[in-house]
């Protein structure tokens, strides 16, 4: 970005001039670090590419099926509850071999759901009983590990409220256990909401992403990859041998499945399985998920990757887990980056000057590790799963928007775990709107009939929102003051006797949109939490009158 020749602010020129390779080299250092994630994300595209027909198969079948316990971890999931048990009772398998555990730590009336619906499968004959927790001491992990010694099976399932499993899923997976490896099997999201909004849709591509190229890349290349927390088939050696569900990280799936692979075990993933889901529909629901996702690998890296790299295995697997468990660094150095962008507007901070080869061959690389990287990535996901490559192009900048939009709540996730400060386990919001279809093309999910009974179910409605304690109102604010001077940054760019830097207008006007988008969104939803949280006061107050 060129230097604006005083027509601005004369006095802020010359202050940011003795700064100019200071703030050079922070930029090109940002630049370094972030091109090499983008490299990477190439060659988890190369490695998909590379081994995609490959599919895992069983090597033999089981004459007599394993026992299988499911768990169903709960936390005040009053609106999808039921369905998730109805769902796991409906799994195609023998009922002698068959045990549910709703581990429920609920606060609030969904434990009388769960309660009841238990109750209901229980005199038709299904092997399922209530865990209900008043102490919640490790959160998720913590109701899993208490349950073990409950657990008769010696596979463990394991389904978050919102997953509704196909009958046939225990089926599809269980016979890959007869490899005496095998520790883990892990399936792949499907999106019930997919197409309900601008919101759900980035955020399926950006799992698709996820399980589709880096899940088969890494598995298929004899990399190490994570039991996602749900809709996977666990040994219940293989948890035991790797020291059980700890809860010193936000990111437990991911803690054990590396504590595990550490001990010798076999992970495997299965795309052509399929469990669908719900995307949590609203931002802030999604903010809180990336938030506890980020801190936790995060947490995970600094807890486990010097055992990793002191261990005795390949160091492509060393490697490759560096990448994964750092990759959402990336969300810091993004935000340290567009802080560079309005100092960069007053002085030059590229080594190499705007309109040579040298700076042109800059541009053109920067593009390529980061934009151009992301766009093969999340097309390779969707031409994988036959849907459009156009329109996923045409999708790229508002995945791009979304991805920038919450980077800064992402930073301040990383700060926190490199800072070693914690915070609860919050669960992502469920709400059970528009989930009764499955995607085309996926596995059909046999339909869940809703049990008729006198408990209160909660109201819910696409309008409702869920309180998420944990999510502060400050950087809602600070999102929307990125995006405004990420906006008069893209001012000053285009004046007169400016107008080499206004080649970076299309990326600063990504940067404001996004954070725009994730900060006026978040704030309307705060806004609307506070209304309803004055309305229920109100109505409080007229019916005690």
């Amino acid at each position: 970005m060129s230097t604006i020749a005083s027509l601005f602010s004369p006095d802020l020129a010359e202050l940011l001039v003795p700064l100019r390779w200071p703030l050079t080299f922070c930029y090109v250092f940002l630049i370094a670090l972030i091109g090499t994630y983008g490299l990477h994300r190439y060659w988890l595209v190369f490695l998909f590419n590379r081994h995609r027909k490959q599919v895992a198969r069983p090597a033999t079948r089981f004459e007599e099926l394993p026992r299988v316990t499911i768990q169903l971890p709960m936390f005040n999931e009053g609106f999808v509850a039921e369905r998730i048990i109805d769902a796991a009772c409906k799994i195609d398998y023998p009922a002698d071999r068959l045990q549910i555990q709703v581990l429920d730590d609920s606060t609030d009336q969904s434990k009388l759901i769960c309660a009841d619906r238990v109750e209901y499968w229980k005199a038709k004959g299904v092997d399922i009983m209530f865990r209900h927790r008043v102490d919640r001491t490790g959160y998720k992990a913590g109701a899993l590990q208490e349950a073990m010694p409950e657990a008769t099976g010696e596979l463990i399932a394991i389904f978050d409220a919102d997953f509704i499993p196909p009958a046939n899923f225990l089926k599809r997976t269980v016979h890959h256990f007869t490899d005496d490896k095998v520790g883990m099997v892990q399936t792949r999201w499907a999106h019930l909401n997919r197409k309900d909004s601008l919101l759900t849709r980035g955020q399926a591509i950006f799992l698709d992403g996820h399980f589709v190229v880096e899940h088969t890349a890494r598995n298929r290349s004899g990399a190490w990859i994570n039991f996602n927390g749900t809709a996977g088939l666990w040994r219940a050696a293989a948890i035991e041998e790797a020291g059980g569900w700890q809860h010193d990280t936000l990111t437990e799936d991911v803690d054990l499945s590396y504590r595990a692979q550490l001990k010798g075990w076999k992970f495997l993933f299965l795309p052509q399985v399929t469990c669908p889901a719900e995307l949590p529909p609203e931002i802030n629901a999604f903010k809180s998920q990336q938030h506890r996702w980020t801190k936790g690998s995060i947490q995970t890296a600094i807890k486990l990757l010097p055992t990793l790299f002191r261990a005795k295995v390949p160091l492509h697997i060393k490697l490759e887990a560096f990448f994964h468990l750092t990759s959402p660094m990336v969300y810091l150095y993004i935000s340290l980056f567009a802080l560079l962008f309005f100092p960069a507007v007053y002085v030059n901070v590229q080594p190499l000057e705007d309109g040579t080869w040298a700076g042109v061959f800059l541009g053109i690389s920067l593009f390529m590790l980061g934009t151009a990287s992301a766009t093969a990535f999340y097309i390779t996901s969707q031409r994988a799963q036959k849907r459009s490559g156009w329109l996923t192009l045409l999708q790229v900048p508002m995945l791009m928007s979304i991805g920038i939009g919450i980077a800064l709540n992402n930073a301040i996730a990383c700060l926190e775990a490199l800072l070693g400060h914690e915070s609860p386990f919050i669960r992502t919001p469920k709400y059970g709107d528009n989930l009764g279809t499955t995607e085309p093309g996926e596995t059909e999910t046999a339909p869940i009939t809703p049990h008729n009974d006198a408990k209160p179910k909660p109201a819910k409605s696409k309008l409702s929102v869920i309180p998420i304690p944990s999510l502060k109102l400050w950087i809602t604010f600070i999102e929307i003051a990125f995006g405004l001077l990420m906006v008069y940054c893209g001012i000053l760019s285009v004046q007169p006797g400016n107008l080499n830097s206004a080649v970076s207008l299309p990326f600063l006007m990504l940067f404001a949109s996004g954070y725009l988008y994730v900060g006026l969104n978040s704030l309307a939803i705060h806004a609307r939490g506070w209304l309803a949280a004055r309305q229920q006061k109100r109505s409080a107050r007229l019916a005690a009158a």
